[in-house]
């Protein structure tokens, strides 16, 4: 009966130990709870405060969660505290810190983009609803997390970046600026006047309602010889945005056609000349001597 006593004596001291740590544990549930209703406090005070600034909405939301975290690591050491009254607030954070160290290496990638993330939401130049190109995925920003960012494309599709991506390679800002300077080539026939099909051009391009002509210049430059025409390279700026360079191309290149026809001026098809060395016999398409 030996060991069914000594079984006893142990549970015995254990539900004596557990009913001494009842207080202990009802005071720190208690802390916990002050944590809690003290994270909300803070939260909505700083929200309050941040909403009168000019901060971007990323980075209000970066200042709330940080204040969030201090305050729960603050309550949650002092309610281990009590729970265990032997523990001291170096030990502990001694702990930590040693914890901190293996956990960094178990999520290495988990933290790379955590301070990617914070950099990349102080930055000033990639905001929320730009049009960004990075590694071959492009589309506009329409949420930037701590971990991630969120780029919606233009055919719709959303792709979710890892910020540690947009932090270590080239991003391309379409929409830094309000206007993005456009580019095409328009081809005319060799028998064209160069400086007349210039100011056809020109003229039709600076009638058109989606071209900027205020500050930014038309700009039409003779540009190559080319196999079937003189090509002209066709500059102009308007809105930065994907949808409004598409409308605008596609009024610049309808407007030129049309002004080039009604000059008369060709914009000539590829032509081709065939050379041989001796003379080719002519058909006479099958005819007889008796037709």
């Amino acid at each position: 009966m030996e060991p069914v006593n000594i079984l006893i004596e142990q549970l015995h001291v254990m539900a004596t130990g557990a009913i001494e740590l009842v207080p202990q544990l009802v005071v720190a549930l208690v802390v916990l709870l002050a944590t809690w209703l003290l994270n909300k406090l803070v939260s909505t005070i700083i929200r309050r405060v941040l909403k009168r600034s000019n901060l971007r909405q990323s980075l209000k939301e970066l200042f709330t969660l940080i204040s969030s975290i201090i305050v729960w690591m603050a309550g949650i050491m002092i309610a281990a505290i009590i729970l265990f009254p032997g523990l001291t607030p170096s030990s502990m954070l001694a702990g930590l810190g040693i914890g901190s160290v293996a956990i960094g290496f178990a999520f290495k990638d988990v933290f790379e983009n955590f301070l990617a993330g914070i950099i990349i939401l102080f930055r000033r130049e990639m905001r929320i609803g730009d049009h960004i190109e990075c590694e071959g995925i492009e589309g506009q920003v329409t949420h930037i997390a701590i971990r991630e960012s969120h780029i919606r494309q233009t055919d719709g599709q959303l792709v979710i970046i890892p910020n540690s991506i947009l932090f270590k390679n080239a991003v391309t800002v379409r929409t830094d600026k309000d206007q993005r300077r456009v580019t095409v080539i328009c081809g005319v026939a060799y028998d064209v006047d160069v400086d007349e099909a210039r100011t056809v051009i020109a003229d039709a391009v600076k009638s058109c309602e989606t071209v900027e002509t205020d500050e930014k210049p038309v700009q039409i430059f003779a540009q190559e010889f080319a196999s079937s025409s003189i090509n002209f390279e066709v500059t102009w700026w308007t809105g930065s945005t994907p949808l409004e360079i598409r409308k605008s191309r596609d009024e610049v290149v309808s407007k030129v056609k049309r002004a080039l026809d009604d000059a008369g001026i060709e914009i000539p098809f590829p032509y081709r000349t065939l050379t041989f060395k001796e003379p080719l016999p002519l058909s006479g398409g099958g005819k007889t001597e008796a037709d």
